[in-house]
């Protein structure tokens, strides 16, 4: 069998399609091979009846484009299909030294389909392509679901940031899915974890997140190598984003001790995440099957008197000293809100009565002369008796609420003003 002399075939139209096809991010080279032959396939079957007999030679760095077809060799007169005979007298017009019962192989010029089915092809090509592309692009990241990508900031809108990855693609981190005191510039680069892919209107959404327990908990991976190794268990994370966060860990080897190996020495890997995290405040620590071991570390650093569990209902009376109720509670009622969600259990907490002072006054009682909001300040950190505000120092009431000086100073004076009376 002769091969026919190599003639290549350039369309103008067909080299600007590869030229565009070679811009695509998310197809391999023998993907996009697969699919320019088969469009031409399709061509040659509509043109032809038949396209078993034909080679094509894709060049997608050059625009070159050659298709062959290989026919029997037949006497003059003998040709019963022409697509698949040809005479011996056609044939040695390609090749002169060709005989009866060979192959002949002749190229195919493009002039046969004709510029409209050449521009239709192009168009075919352009779709399928980019539909291979959506579809790519959502099986790679619906794959990622979980994990931390790193990415620029390209668009900035009033209810979610685009941001590229490293080849380019869209990713949206709506302003939900951002911690309060994120404030990015294009540009920035970002951390956040695939949080959802969904198809919208035939266009892949890869929705980011920050908020997101499932970042934390890679970020601690990150951070800690023995959580990537197994040695140390996440049995849970609980968060209040760029407040509050607590995580529950474990280790199955008496010799690692599970929150120590997270903090780090002298909390060295623990700060990173908690910038990251826009100085969230992280507590860690130690997993237990016991409820009642576990609420307790759970409303950490408060010290707990006792504690009473309905494991029925799912609650737990916790009792403590009246110094200590502010702590339990936390800035904003965030502490005892992730305790409960971290165990389980609706937590009460309930200020101990074995000194029980008849003289103190409850904090409605001033609501003539202290505002309300004020009150709602100092009842949301566990104080809501006069007692319990004047017994507290003025730096640690400016520290645990948005109050300022003046106006603690003030409330302590219209509340000692009562008791002087």
């Amino acid at each position: 069998m002769k091969a026919a002399s190599p003639q290549v075939m350039t369309v103008r139209g067909l080299v600007e399609s590869f030229s565009e096809f070679k811009e695509f991010k998310n197809i391999d080279r023998p993907t996009l091979m697969r699919v320019l032959e088969e469009v031409f396939r399709n061509m040659l079957k509509k043109r032809y009846g038949d396209d078993t007999n034909f080679d094509i030679i894709i060049n997608t760095e050059q625009g070159d484009l050659e298709i062959y077809r290989n026919r029997l060799i037949v006497d003059d007169g003998e040709v019963e299909d022409e697509n698949l005979q040809i005479s011996i007298t056609d044939a040695k017009n390609i090749e002169a030294d060709y005989v009866i019962g060979e192959e002949a192989i002749d190229q195919v010029p493009m002039d046969f389909f004709g510029r409209r089915n050449i521009l239709a092809a192009r168009q075919t090509l352009m779709t399928k392509i980019m539909e291979l592309e959506k579809d790519e692009l959502m099986r790679k990241y619906t794959d990622r679901v979980g994990e931390i990508v790193t990415g620029e900031v390209y668009q900035i809108w009033k209810k979610e940031i685009m941001v590229l990855d490293d080849d380019g693609n869209e990713l949206l981190l709506p302003k939900t899915e951002m911690i309060g005191a994120d404030f990015y510039k294009k540009g920035e680069t970002l951390k956040a974890i695939v949080h959802e892919v969904a198809m919208h209107n035939g266009t892949p959404k890869i929705i980011l997140s920050r908020t997101s327990p499932v970042f934390l908990e890679k970020l601690m991976e990150l951070e800690v190598p023995e959580i990537l190794d197994g040695l140390i268990t996440i049995k849970k994370i609980v968060r209040e984003p760029g407040e509050r966060a607590k995580i529950a860990v474990e280790s199955y080897d008496d010799r690692i001790d599970p929150v120590g190996a997270c903090v780090g020495m002298k909390g060295s890997r623990i700060h990173g995440i908690v910038r990251e995290l826009r100085n969230e405040n992280i507590d860690v620590i130690n997993f237990t099957t016991n409820p009642t071991l576990f609420v307790q570390r759970a409303l950490n650093p408060a010290k707990i008197s006792s504690i009473a569990l309905d494991e029925v209902h799912k609650k737990a009376n916790v009792f403590l000293h009246p110094d200590q109720v502010s702590l339990a509670i936390g800035k904003g009622g965030f502490n005892i809100r992730l305790a409960s969600r971290l165990v389980g259990y609706d937590i009460e907490v309930y200020r101990e009565d074995a000194e029980f002072d008849d003289s103190d006054i409850d904090l409605e009682e001033f609501s003539d002369e202290i505002d309300g909001w004020i009150i709602d300040e100092l009842k949301a950190i566990g104080l809501d008796t006069a007692k319990s505000v004047l017994d507290a120092s003025t730096e640690d009431l400016v520290r645990r609420t948005e109050l300022e000086e003046e106006t603690v100073v003030e409330i302590k004076r219209i509340l000692n003003t009562e008791f002087e009376k």
